[in-house]
This record gives C-alpha cells, sequence and structure tokens, in this order.
C-alpha cells in the first residue's frame, strides 16, 4: 500500500538559480502523476526532491515534502538511506550509467532486498526472477547471470525496474522509464508498471518527455518549465483542452512532421554495401558462428545522400548492426563495402581516411562524453586528429560546429555536466560532423530527450542532409521519428532483416505483419490507448480516483 506525497513550496536552487520555484502538488496511493516538461524544466530535479535528494552543486532550499507522516526534509543521513530503496525506489533514465559493469545483474537486482534486511538471498533472487518474467524479460531464469554489457539498453531499463520494485516500496519514482524501449516491448512494460501501481496502490510519479507514454499511466499531468508549473490537470482533460500555451506546444510536438532532407536521386551511387552480415559476441564455435548470435545474413543499400530508418525490437540487432559498420565489432560472416571498396571489418585495420567518413553518434550522450573535459577539448580531438586544426583555426572551426548544431559558443568551456541532454546530444553530433562524414551512424539519438528539442534535434539532422549532403543510417525504437526523417525504413527482428518499406509506401499495405505490429504498438495521444490493444492478459480494473492530485489550496 502506498503513501501520500505531499509537497508544499518546495524550491531547489543552484548557486544563485533557482531550478525548482515554489512547486505544490499531493499526491495519493494508487495514483500517478506526471511531470512533463523540456529538458532542463526541473523535473528530474523535483523527483529527486522526493527523496531528500540534490544532484551536486544544488540544494533543497525551501518547501517540505511529507511521505505519509514522514517529513523528508527533516531527516538524517542515516534515516535517508532507510527510506530510499525501501519506501521511495527510483528507476533513473540511464541504466547504462547506473549498473556497476563488473558484477552480474542478479546481484544487483537483489541488492536492495538484502542491504534493506527485508528478504534473504535466496528468497531475494526467486523475487527478482519472478519480476523478470512479470516485465518481459528474456530467458527470466538465467539473464540474472549477465553482465550489464552482455543485454540491450531496453532489457537493462526493465532490469532496473525490477530493482527498484523488489522492496515493493510506497512510493515509485519513474524517470523516463521507457526510453530505451521498443514499442512493442513498451506496451508490455506499461502495462507491467500500471498493474504494480494499481493492484499495490503503490504512489507514483512519472518523469517523462512522451505525452502519449504518459497519457497512458498518468492519472494527472503537472506541466513544468524553467522550474515553475505551467499547467497542472487532470490527463484526460489536459489533452482535449491544453490552457497553456506551453502545453499547447508540447501536444504540436508530440508526433513530429515529415522533415525533408533533400530529394535522393535514384541514380545516385551506392555509398554502403552490406552482404550477408553476421556478428555476435562471445567465442566462436565450431560452426564458425559466434556463441551469442546477434546478426545474421543482412544485406543493406544506403546510397549518397540518402536517410535509411532501421527498426525493431530491443535486441533485434540494430545497435550491432551500427557497431560492426563502424568497425567496433568485427563480422563473423559477410561483407562490407564502402563507396565501392572493401571495408575493413575493424577499427584498427581501416586508414585515418576511411575512420574519418563513417562516424557514430551514440545513444546515450551521458557516457559517450568525458565528463572531465570541456565541450572545446571534446570538438578539438576530431578536428586535431583528422585535419590537424591548431591554434586560431581550430577555434574558428569549433565556433562554427557550435553554430551548425545550434548552441551558443559561451558553452565551448562548459563541461558535459553542466549542458542539458539536449545540448549534449548537440555536442555529441557536433563531435561527429567535425571529421566531416560521408556517412553518419545515429544510434537513437532522440530517444532521451523531450519532444519539443527532440523535434528540434530532428530538423538539425533533416537540414545537415540538406547542407552537406551526408548519408544517414538512422537507428530507433520510434516508428514515428524514423518516419519523419528517413527515406525507407529497415524492420528487423531477431538479428534479421524481415523487410524494408519506402517512404511513399508507409501509409499503405499490406506490409510485413511484424511491421504492422510495430506501427499498431505506437503510443496514441489519447486516453485509454493501452487498454484498446489486444494483450495476453487483462488490465485490472481501473480503482476509484481521488481529485486530491492538485497545487496545495487550489480549489478541488
Amino acid at each position: 500500500m502506498g503513501a501520500p506525497v505531499v509537497v508544499d513550496r518546495l524550491t531547489v536552487s543552484a548557486g544563485s538559480a533557482t531550478l525548482v520555484d515554489a512547486l505544490s502538488f499531493t499526491i495519493q496511493p494508487g495514483e500517478v502523476l506526471a511531470l512533463i516538461g523540456e529538458s532542463g524544466s526541473g523535473k528530474t530535479t523535483t523527483a529527486l526532491a522526493l527523496m531528500g535528494h540534490a544532484r551536486s552543486g544544488c540544494r533543497i532550499s525551501g518547501g517540505s515534502v511529507r511521505i505519509g507522516e514522514v517529513d523528508v526534509l527533516a531527516l538524517g543521513a542515516r534515516q535517508l538511506r532507510a527510506l530510499r530503496g525501501r519506501t521511495v525506489s527510483y528507476i533513473a533514465q540511464s541504466a547504462a550509467a547506473s549498473f556497476d559493469p563488473s558484477r552480474c545483474l542478479l546481484d544487483q537486482v537483489v541488492e536492495p532486498a538484502v542491504l534493506h534486511g527485508l528478504l534473504p538471498r535466496a528468497e531475494a533472487e526467486r523475487k527478482a526472477i519472478a519480476l523478470f518474467r512479470e516485465l518481459a524479460l528474456p530467458d527470466p531464469d538465467t539473464i540474472g547471470q549477465r553482465f550489464p554489457h552482455q543485454v540491450s539498453g531496453g532489457q537493462l531499463q526493465r532490469l532496473m525496474a525490477a530493482m527498484a520494485l523488489i522492496t515493493d516500496p510506497e512510493v515509485v519514482i519513474l524517470d523516463e522509464p521507457t526510453t530505451a524501449l521498443d514499442v512493442t516491448t513498451q506496451v508490455e512494460v506499461l502495462r507491467a508498471f500500471r498493474r504494480v501501481v494499481r493492484e499495490r496502490q503503490v504512489t507514483a510519479v512519472y518523469v517523462s518527455h512522451d505525452l502519449a507514454v504518459v497519457a497512458q499511466m498518468a492519472d494527472h499531468i503537472l506541466v513544468l518549465r524553467e522550474g515553475r508549473m505551467r499547467e497542472l490537470a487532470a490527463t484526460a482533460q489536459l489533452l482535449a483542452a491544453p490552457q497553456h500555451e506551453y502545453t499547447q506546444s508540447l501536444l504540436a510536438a508530440a508526433h513530429p512532421a515529415t522533415r525533408g532532407g533533400g530529394t535522393v536521386p535514384p541514380d545516385a551511387p551506392v555509398l554502403l554495401r552490406v552482404s550477408g552480415l553476421s556478428a555476435g559476441y562471445g567465442p566462436r564455435r565450431a560452426d564458425g558462428k559466434p556463441a551469442i548470435p546477434i546478426l545474421e545474413d543482412v544485406d543493406l543499400e544506403l546510397r549518397r545522400g540518402q536517410a535509411i530508418g532501421v527498426i525493431g525490437e530491443s535486441g533485434s540487432g540494430k545497435t550491432t548492426l551500427a557497431r560492426v559498420i563502424a568497425g567496433l565489432l568485427p563480422p563473423a560472416a559477410g561483407t562490407m563495402a564502402f563507396d565501392g571498396r572493401p571495408l575493413p571489418p575493424a577499427v584498427a585495420q581501416r586508414s585515418r581516411e576511411e575512420l574519418r567518413r563513417i562516424q557514430i553518434v551514440f545513444q546515450s550522450a551521458d557516457t559517450a562524453l568525458n565528463p572531465s573535459q570541456s565541450i572545446e577539448r571534446i570538438l578539438a580531438r576530431p578536428l586535431q586528429f583528422y585535419r590537424g586544426l591548431k591554434g586560431a583555426a581550430l577555434d574558428k572551426r569549433i565556433a562554427e560546429l557550435l553554430d551548425l548544431v545550434k548552441l551558443p559558443r559561451t558553452l565551448a568551456g562548459r563541461l558535459p555536466g553542466g549542458l542539458s541532454g539536449g545540448q549534449k546530444q548537440r555536442v555529441n553530433l557536433a563531435r561527429a560532423l567535425a571529421a566531416d562524414p560521408e556517412l553518419i551512424l545515429c544510434d537513437e539519438v532522440t530517444s532521451a530527450l523531450d519532444t519539443v528539442v527532440g523535434a528540434a534535434v530532428l530538423d538539425l539532422i533533416a537540414e545537415l542532409r540538406r547542407e552537406l549532403g551526408v548519408s544517414i543510417l538512422f537507428i530507433s525504437h520510434d516508428l514515428h521519428t524514423v518516419r519523419a526523417v528517413c527515406d525507407e525504413i529497415v524492420v528487423m527482428r531477431h538479428g534479421r532483416k524481415l523487410a524494408q518499406v519506402e517512404r511513399a509506401d508507409y501509409e499503405r499495405g499490406p506490409h510485413h505483419p511484424y511491421f504492422e505490429e510495430l506501427a499498431r504498438a505506437v503510443p496514441e495521444l489519447r486516453c485509454g490507448w493501452l487498454d484498446g490493444l489486444d494483450a495476453p492478459d487483462t488490465p485490472t480494473p481501473h480503482p476509484a480516483r481521488s481529485t486530491r492530485c492538485q497545487p496545495e489550496g487550489a480549489p478541488s
């Protein structure tokens, strides 16, 4: 059973800046309050304050947070440690940055229950395996024996959810918990989260930039901008009649419109050709195949100036395909050709020119950017390595790159930790552009961004195609995003290419059944969409809701 959460005039500061400004709201057990807003609006800062935590350089400078009868902000360090993970659990946005790479997953998932003395180790392991099954993880009996790098990003996010739920907390904070999930997996995870909240009457705060997802989970939505509440309303009411102009802009950006990147002539030369590509992890078996096969016999052609999207469920081989093309993972079989010439399989075998022509933009800018180096230094390294720039010429090109990705030049001296998520992803893209590449491999580059910032990044990618003529391999689990920026869609499942759909045929059919399944699973911006899907399990009936999720002092 959850506990009511009462927040009264919460204020969080960083130096002279106010990150969260006198925020007040109440959540009752069994209710879900969604925090919505652009990157840097104070969503995560607010969520962390519910646990009495402020990030480095920040402080909770005013207001109160009560969970049941507990005044969270009055607790000492030892009492806060007892509260966190037991009474309040947190599912972070970046699972990759939250797991210890040197320990197996099961050890980390059971740790909260064992550390707080709630369960003996053997019982905690049995409960963890049951949660793996509930969260639709593959091989639930054995996946816990793997290490974080041996599972996909979407699987790792669900494992983090299992770690948060293993203590049966009263309050759960979900910070972008489905960001890394493909649409079909997202549906199952959303159902699982919703069951937990309803059946256990857990009090939940759901931080997200995805309004379509929020529409399926939240009873009320609180819209934040620059740390201030702009609007708070019941979900159906807010979606039907948003009052604040900022809320209206979020709704307008929820489903990106098609962005042209320039017309690719049908006779444009093939830039990248992949033939019969297979790859995986672990030692080779007697038949020469890897112990853990990921890609199997994949063929792909990408023309100059073309953008091809690659979609598929978590673990389908999308990122592995990009890693093989980039030379980060050697193929077990097949060939690759770039601009008509054989492409060496490994980075160490490629010339500096071959490295320059193919660049990769990784999914998580948090882990892709060196936190100890300034933005200026991060951009300088490829400019020095590939082009030998130095002095005034180097400074000029760094400024031009920041202009190109629409970042203020004043950010050059900052560390990545001083930037928002959207700004970090733009730096990630600028670093790739520093090499003047002909092909950019974009791996889930908008998955962690709010709708407004994500739409701006998509506009930027389309603009770069038009101005620079680069080719794009765009990997995503979001069919809306892929349709917005790509000329064709490649559909993958279980490491195999199932279909390739051209832009002109997106709305036509019939397509491959799995493509149709993916299309049906894309969340729609309306309440009840999730209930309308055919599901193997019937959602638990929704209990009666109170109307207490509102600003303190507001009329009922």
